[in-house]
């Protein structure tokens, strides 16, 4: 029975986690499967009741955080090292930065006879200076050439990651789309709509716009503001915004707000009725927030596979977002989502007031989300497309 020694980040709120958890609960019994997982930074939203909830228990290493920390790093480096030598995996598969770093070191000086690691995203661009951005592209390719397999989870993030950066070479990469349980944002929709409005103090005739991610420089929330600030006076509509998330910028989003005049309110300042913006920090059960929402938008300067776009389409909710890294892979432009220019807030606020303004375009959006995302991002096919992968990685060695 093969071994595989799967290796993430953290434990937080998005894509990875839920991809990790489903690939270990839910790989093929031919499979023996160990988690292993870092802990989130303080400003992000835990997950590990995702894994848990599953029946997995994970192996938590504290000193596998998200920032560098020499110290940190080396005892991470040491913990997954004494994991593999008692753990013999056939597979080390990581997932995201941190554990691809070190956890692939790892597995190279304990000579695992496989090595894959999944790209969901990728810093080299909109986060860093270019020294620091250079500095970790060299690493990568370091990496890279002591892979059996990279994981690009979009054609557009293989293309970015192969040809602009020049990681690999483009026969190095598998593209495989990351896969999540959706169904569960079919069910009970007009009943969570009522009770997230009623929360809310949305009335029928106002459309709630919601952005859903961590208060990250690289998520761009104020670009979502400044456009909410230019539609609010472009549109005879009523418009709520909803910023769903927590982190580092939420003190300066705030302040954002003051300046343009714009009321808010989140879960500490005692809930101002009516605010043109709201900050409800992280939703746990966010299958329950999207169905009172009426558009979904993105902002970021860099994305490789955002989760809220694919649950925005599973939710049957029309989608505005930036158009950069995978995103083009995700929805279909103009029948899904509209897309603007990056960081362009003339074009976003033009484009969302057009999306506010016409409520057919919005049912078209919404109605051919899920015929898009049911099949082609649900867990199973990412099941089987790992485990194809897996088996052809365990064939060439053998």
């Amino acid at each position: 029975m093969p071994k595989v020694l799967r290796i993430i980040n953290r434990f937080n709120l998005g894509g990875p986690t839920y991809n990790a958890a489903y690939l270990t609960k839910y790989m093929s019994s031919d499979f023996q499967t160990l988690l292993v997982g870092g802990v989130k930074d303080e400003a992000e939203g835990s997950s590990e009741y995702i894994v848990r909830n599953l029946g997995i228990e994970p192996v938590i290493i504290p000193e596998m955080r998200r920032s560098l920390n020499p110290a940190n790093d080396l005892i991470t480096y040491r913990k997954i090292s004494k994991i593999i030598k008692k753990f013999k995996p056939d597979i080390v598969h990581t997932h995201a930065s941190k554990a691809g770093t070190v956890g692939r070191l790892a597995a190279i000086r304990n000579k695992v006879p496989i090595i894959v690691h999944t790209f969901h995203g990728h810093v080299f661009h909109s986060y860093f200076g270019s020294s620091k951005t250079n500095f970790f592209i060299n690493i990568e390719q370091g990496l890279a050439n002591q892979c059996s397999k990279i994981v690009a989870i979009s054609d557009k993030q293989k293309e970015e990651l192969s040809e602009t950066f020049k990681i690999a070479e483009p026969e190095k990469f598998e593209v495989i789309p990351l896969g999540f349980d959706l169904q569960r944002f079919q069910e009970d929709t007009e009943i969570r709509r009522k009770k997230f409005r009623a929360v809310y103090d949305l009335d029928d005739d106002e459309i709630a716009i919601g952005i859903i991610g961590r208060l990250a420089p690289v998520k761009n929330h104020k670009l979502f503001i400044n456009a909410i600030n230019k539609v609010e006076k472009n549109t005879g509509k009523k418009i709520r915004a909803f910023i769903v998330g927590d982190g580092e910028l939420k003190e300066e989003l705030f302040e954002q707000c003051r300046t343009l005049n714009l009321t808010y309110n989140h879960p500490n300042n005692g809930q101002v009725k009516k605010a043109d913006v709201t900050f409800t920090s992280w939703i746990k059960d966010i299958e329950t927030a999207y169905p009172g929402l009426d558009i979904i938008a993105m902002t970021s300067l860099n994305e490789g596979t955002p989760v809220s776009l694919i649950e925005a389409q599973a939710a049957n909710k029309s989608i505005i977002s930036t158009n950069v890294g995978g995103i083009e892979n995700i929805v279909i432009p103009n029948r899904t989502a509209t897309l603007t220019k990056n960081n362009c807030v003339i074009d976003f606020s033009d484009k969302l007031t057009e999306l506010v303004n016409n409520e057919q375009l919005r049912r078209l959006y919404a109605e051919n989300g899920w015929e898009h995302v049911k099949t082609k991002f649900h867990y199973t096919r990412l099941i089987a497309d790992m485990e194809n992968l897996y088996y052809k990685l365990l064939n060439q060695h053998n």
